[in-house]
């Protein structure tokens, strides 16, 4: 009888374990559940941020673990580490040093006494790596932020998607929160009782007083295309990728929603950009081009036209295309994400754009997807998509004062599908070269465009299906304009010198003989 006893409890003790443990599997929502059952290994870690928040019944911070859960999968971190010549990782943070310059004179220390010391790139999802103690002091700091007199008015959609995120991109993770509040508290008590547009001028003059912007003069030499927020205060210098995030992180640890807003590839010049964006702060109205980014902080006011503006969220963003074609499908870049908006109406003039595309060159079966691409760096670079409709593909909120060339995915290469389009801030022209009617045209020198250097060669292009030689010319001592003859009316002309540096812009000339840049 005591052993019946024995096993009736028993039974009992194993029923109600399976019950709760069956509880705690399925009272998530299912996407957080789904989420959950990916990390596999870290799984326990995800499920003690969550049921820490769950056994605290705050509504609003289970909403926050469950938005942070929902959307961790499709984020990861780009490091690396140092390894010796048989592969060994080697014991060394820079963060362990009172600053940047004695980490790197401890590091050269290390690489003399290590032969063949070398990085080894890293890259680990958060879902795999992340700590549930990480999880909850990050809700709890965020929150401790929300509720500050200056910033509780914030919508909780602001602050799930651009206060709370621990990231900023693909960098690797730092728990940052404590050290950029003690470091940015001083900024906004000073701050306070000012525009929005003030508060975002304060945070951007202290970002010039403390951060170095080394674009266009140094190159980071390991694998590490974003630093970590806490190496950003501890390096103080960086491109303009780790100076927007800087910022971002400052403006988020005061409680101020903030994200990355970045230019994946200027369509009147070479290049890309990245600029913070506090869309809480600061909506920019719709701009004519008289107006154009004077409500802006002076630093991230565009000078030159964006092929598009994206700004990054944490969430998941429906209808981006990596949520409507399969991954082999997509192309190499930014549309291979699915976490970003369109936000290029609020910087730049913009308009729908229609252009023609050759149907016996629509792939069939990708969704009639067509790519708008900018001429950047002397190549083709993918901006944006649209779809294809008799025979038109359609591009929304495209930059006024731009060449677009509608291109495709075919056997994983780009293609021209179409002639480009000039999409002017006045009108729109189709530019297929006629060559019917042809004229000569005059180059002349001009300033941070076209300068001619003694014995020197310059060719000339046509864009047809592809950049066609037009013709070729020295350049003489004196040679201040070269003329070239028989050249199709209407086309997309391209200059370039034999010691080219990759900045040569395309151009067309008018009718009555006024070149025009793009």
């Amino acid at each position: 009888m005591i052993r019946q006893l024995w096993l009736n409890c028993s039974l009992l003790i194993f029923f109600l374990c399976f019950s709760l443990t069956l509880q705690a599997q399925t009272k998530y929502p299912k996407e957080v559940s789904a989420v959950v059952e990916k990390a596999k290994a870290n799984k326990k870690e995800l499920e003690k941020a969550l049921n820490y928040f769950y056994l605290l019944k705050d509504s609003l911070k289970i909403k926050a673990i469950n938005f942070l859960v929902a959307n961790m999968d499709i984020h990861r971190s780009y490091n690396f580490y140092w390894a010796d010549s048989t592969g060994n990782k080697l014991a060394f943070n820079e963060l362990d040093y009172p600053n940047f310059d004695s980490s790197v004179n401890a590091f050269n220390q290390l690489k003399a006494s290590t032969p063949k010391i070398h990085p080894v790139p890293n890259i680990y999802r958060d879902i795999d790596s992340i700590k549930g103690d990480y999880l909850i002091d990050n809700i709890n700091r965020a929150f401790q932020a929300w509720n500050l007199e200056w910033t509780k008015k914030i919508s909780i959609e602001d602050f799930l998607e651009y206060l709370l995120p621990y990231r900023t991109s693909i960098e690797p993770l730092q728990n940052w929160r404590a050290a950029y509040s003690q470091r940015f508290a001083p900024l906004m008590d000073s701050a306070k009782g000012k525009s929005p547009k003030e508060v975002l001028d304060y945070f951007e003059a202290d970002n010039y007083s403390w951060f170095t912007g080394t674009f266009n003069v140094e190159t980071r030499k390991e694998p590490l295309p974003r630093l970590g927020a806490l190496q950003l205060l501890f390096r103080k210098k960086g491109a303009c990728e780790d100076a927007a995030a800087a910022t971002v992180f400052a403006l988020r640890s005061q409680g101020i929603p903030a994200a990355v807003d970045f230019v994946p590839f200027w369509a009147t010049s070479s290049g890309s950009h990245f600029i913070y964006a506090s869309p809480t702060l600061l909506v920019a109205p719709k701009k004519t081009l008289d107006t154009l980014g004077k409500d802006l902080p002076r630093k991230f006011r565009l000078v030159r036209e964006p092929g598009k503006v994206l700004r990054t969220t944490y969430s998941k963003q429906m209808g981006t295309l990596a949520t409507i074609l399969p991954a082999s499908e997509l192309p190499i870049g930014i549309l291979q994400t699915t976490n970003y908006k369109d936000v290029t109406d609020e910087y730049w003039e913009t308009q729908d754009v229609d252009i023609p595309v050759r149907t016996s060159q629509t792939k069939v079966g990708v969704a009639n997807i067509v790519y708008a691409c900018v001429f950047n760096s002397l190549d083709w670079r993918l901006v944006w998509w649209g779809r294809v409709k008799n025979n038109i593909a359609r591009f929304t909120k495209m930059s006024k004062g731009v060449v677009y060339l509608p291109m495709q995915l075919i056997n994983k290469q780009l293609r021209p599908v179409g002639y480009p389009i000039a999409v002017g801030y006045k009108h729109q022209q189709l530019l297929q070269p006629d060559t019917l009617h042809w004229h000569t045209i005059v180059l002349h020198e001009q300033d941070k465009y076209l300068k001619f250097h003694p014995q020197k060669k310059y060719s000339l292009y046509c864009w047809g299906t592809n950049w066609i030689k037009m013709g070729e010319q020295m350049a003489g001592d004196a040679t201040k304009q070269m003329v070239f003859q028989h050249i199709p009316k209407n086309a997309l002309l391209l200059m370039v010198p034999e010691d080219s540096k990759g900045k040569e812009r395309p151009f067309i000339v008018t009718d009555a003989g006024v070149r025009v840049w793009f």
